[in-house]
């Protein structure tokens, strides 16, 4: 299994709402930065989308997908500054449902998406504030947006099923693309597309219940094992076992935040045989024991798209 289908199988991607919008200027929508993955996607006409304090607004042209994180409010309307409204609000206001033949109209597609736990949580913060696909990329994502609008316009059987697997195809696509050229991308983005280090870094990710050693993943990346750790150090900034017990601290904070097992089995899943090792380890990396940094952990609010 890659790196990033670990991260998303971790992640547990869900919550996805999507919502296909008509309107004519002067419109504006503000949404609130509590959703984690906001997805923007223009089919006809243009719109400007900008940060609340952020940098200059961001023309979205038909064809142009954009990604927002989480964080501040973000804003897309007709034009910049443009007075914005929240999603139920903009329905009852701005709305102008059945005018996609109006040469004046803006047709767009919102969605929200949400990752339970810190695994997806990093997902998401790898990405730029506000990531821009533009149309004349040869992207396939620009083919599932074609798909999910049409699906958005009609009624057909089965239709929110498609509806939920094209979501997930273009989150999916979208993070691809994000990840690889942001400068916020975790390490393992950089190691992944690393012939020397992909397979050990995909054994490290995949099993954190196994004693990896240096030698053993030095031999299966066909290396010295100097030479292994003075590259593993090169590209992620970070020793191979250092690296690893950062991962297996991650997985162990996933799986207190988002499942109700025993200490123990956490400890198990993570690589270590004693409770007592596992619960100092984690407290020398987080600075409390992993029963109240359960105790104490919450989850971000369901993703919502009023509209």
């Amino acid at each position: 299994m890659d790196i990033l289908q670990e991260h998303l199988v971790r992640a547990r991607a869900s919550g996805g709402v999507f919502a296909r919008s008509i309107a004519i200027a002067p419109w504006g929508l503000r949404l609130p930065g509590t959703i984690q993955l906001a997805v923007h996607a223009m089919i006809q006409g243009r719109a400007w989308l900008w940060l609340d304090g952020g940098d200059d607004p961001i023309e979205l042209r038909p064809g142009d997908l954009a990604l927002v994180r989480g964080g501040p409010d973000h804003f897309v309307a007709h034009e910049p500054g443009a007075c914005c409204v929240v999603p139920e609000v903009f329905r009852t206001e701005h709305a102008a449902d059945g005018a996609e033949h109006d040469p004046r109209a803006a047709v767009f597609l919102c969605g929200a998406y949400r990752f339970a736990g810190d695994i997806g949580a990093g997902l998401v913060n790898g990405l730029p504030p506000v990531f821009l696909i533009p149309s004349r990329m040869d992207n396939p994502v620009h083919g599932v947006v074609e798909l999910l609008s049409r699906e958005l316009s009609q009624a057909e059987p089965g239709r929110q099923t498609v509806l939920d697997r094209l979501l997930d195809v273009l989150v999916v696509l979208g993070l691809r693309s994000g990840l690889a050229s942001s400068v916020n991308a975790p390490a393992w983005v950089r190691g992944a597309t690393d012939a020397r280090l992909s397979l050990a870094l995909q054994a490290m990710h995949g099993d954190t219940s196994k004693s990896w050693t240096v030698d053993e993943l030095a031999r299966m990346s066909n290396m010295s094992r100097a030479t292994f750790a003075r590259v593993f150090q090169e590209v992620l900034g970070n020793t191979p076992m250092r690296y690893l017990t950062d991962w297996r601290m991650t997985v162990a904070r996933d799986l207190l935040r988002t499942q109700d097992i025993p200490l123990i089995e956490v400890a198990e899943r993570v690589g270590y045989s004693s409770l007592y090792a596992f619960v100092t380890a984690f407290r020398r990396h987080h600075g409390q024991p992993p029963g109240k940094w359960r105790q104490s952990g919450k989850d971000l609010p369901e993703a919502t798209l009023a509209h």
